[in-house]
Formats: C-alpha cells, structure tokens, sequence
C-alpha cells in the first residue's frame, strides 16, 4: 500500500478502477440530505411521540455521527437508538405519515426529492476536473451510494455517461448486500469494473464510507472532507484527506 500525504499527487497508473461515493464527493447534494434530516428529525421530535426517549434537537452532529453515507433505514434506526427512542421497524412500503423506522426514511426521502426536483444539482467543478483527467487516463469509474436516489441525481447533473456502473441502494438491497461500514458494495463495484479492492481506489466523505474502504482492503482511500473533518477521517482509514477533488488532479496548485 502506497501512502499519500496532500502535497504528494496520486499516481493514477497504480491503480485500475477508481470508486466514488456520489453526495459530497461529486455533488453538493449531500448538503441536500443534511436539510432534509434536520427538517425530519427535528419535526419528528417537536411533534412525534418519542416516549421515554431524548427529545434534544437533532443537529448536524447527529448527522456525521449517526446517518452520513448510511442506507436511509440504517441512519433512521441508528439516530433514533442514540435518543433511545424505539419504534416498530414498519416496512419499506410505509407511507410517509407512518411513526415506523420506514416510514419516517420514506418522509425523508420525500423531502429530499422535493428539494432536488425543485433546486436540481451541478457538481462540484473539482469532482469534474478529477472526473475528465480520469477519462482521459482511461480508467474505469463507479458511483457506490447508500442512497436509491443515486441515478436520479446522477442524471440530473448531467454525469450519467461518466460512470460504467452504478452501486445504490437499490442495487445493495436486490443483491443482498449491507450497507456502509460494511465494504460489501465497494467490493460489487469493482468486481463489476473487473477488478479487486487492491487494485481500486475509493474516494468518500463520509466517515461510514471510509470506514468501508479501511474494512475492504482498498489499495487508496481518499477522504473528502466536507465538513466530518481531517482528523476524523484519517482515524476511520483514510490514506489521504483533501478538501476538493481537484487536488488529486496533476499540477493543479490549489483547489478551488
């Protein structure tokens, strides 16, 4: 394992696929996710029946600890459990206005699909520049999101072509794959791309996801710290910390 510090720039001929986490990574929409929890959560807890459980607000610390680049149920379930809060898992068919893990995800994915149809989404310029040197190398590419919404947002911001493959969740839940920590949908994506973890980068912002790479053995993990922090993500496995994408392309000298 080759590693990097933030003046030493990636040798992209080591590798043979590289990886990419799709919202804070290539589109500011994790942003878009961030809103969408706050304004969930926060509703649930004002107006909910919690029970016996923490009604303390919901902040964007909740969001790095307990629901950033987790499958939608996943961040549900465990945020709830840090309030000590239970509720009946429900079932993915829940409508939104059900007071069941499910269906308060499905609220939350309402509100961000709103958001999205609404604002709609450009990539970071960084993301884009790191995305055309790499095509222009020749290197295969892959999105692995927790999120269903992943095609959707992809095709939205006009980046749909840019990638050989895409992981989702959706994909992860007919393939019976678990989410992140668990590297399990990294791995997919590369055996797609027809290579192994050794030979494969992955570029993550948030702390579950690097926590991914780290557990499969990735050749480079980049963390992309758009907000969760330096320190943070070298602790979960991070090999390298950048703040924009545009970093890891050569001679640029400062990203913007």
């Amino acid at each position: 394992m080759v590693l990097h510090d933030s003046t030493t720039p990636v040798d992209w001929s080591d590798y043979a696929a590289v990886l990419f986490d799709l919202d804070g990574v290539v589109t500011p929409t994790a942003e878009v996710h961030m809103r969408a929890w706050a304004e969930m959560f926060n509703a649930f807890l004002t107006e909910g029946d919690t029970g016996d459980g923490d009604r303390a607000a919901y902040t964007d610390a909740d969001y790095f600890a307990h629901v950033d680049g987790k499958p939608r149920f996943d961040g549900v379930r465990d945020f709830l459990a840090s309030r000590g809060i239970e509720l009946p898992e429900g079932d993915p068919s829940d409508g939104a206005d059900e007071l069941t893990v499910c269906g308060l995800g499905n609220r939350k994915n309402d509100a961000f699909n709103e958001v999205l149809e609404r604002g709609g989404v450009e990539a970071y310029p960084g993301s884009v520049r790191l995305l055309d040197h790499l095509r222009s190398l020749g290197l295969p590419l892959a999105v692995v999101s927790s999120s269903a919404n992943a095609p959707s947002v992809l095709e939205t911001a006009g980046l749909s072509d840019r990638f050989e493959t895409v992981v989702d969740g959706a994909v992860a839940k007919a393939q019976g794959l678990p989410g992140k920590p668990a590297p399990d949908t990294f791995v997919r994506a590369a055996e797609v791309l027809g290579t192994t973890p050794d030979r494969a980068v992955v570029l993550e912002d948030a702390v579950s996801g690097v926590r991914a790479g780290a557990a499969g053995d990735f050749a480079l993990v980049v963390g992309v710290d758009r907000g969760a922090g330096v320190a943070t993500l070298t602790e979960a496995g991070a090999h390298l910390v950048v703040a924009d994408l545009a970093e890891l392309v050569p001679g640029t000298p400062d990203a913007t």
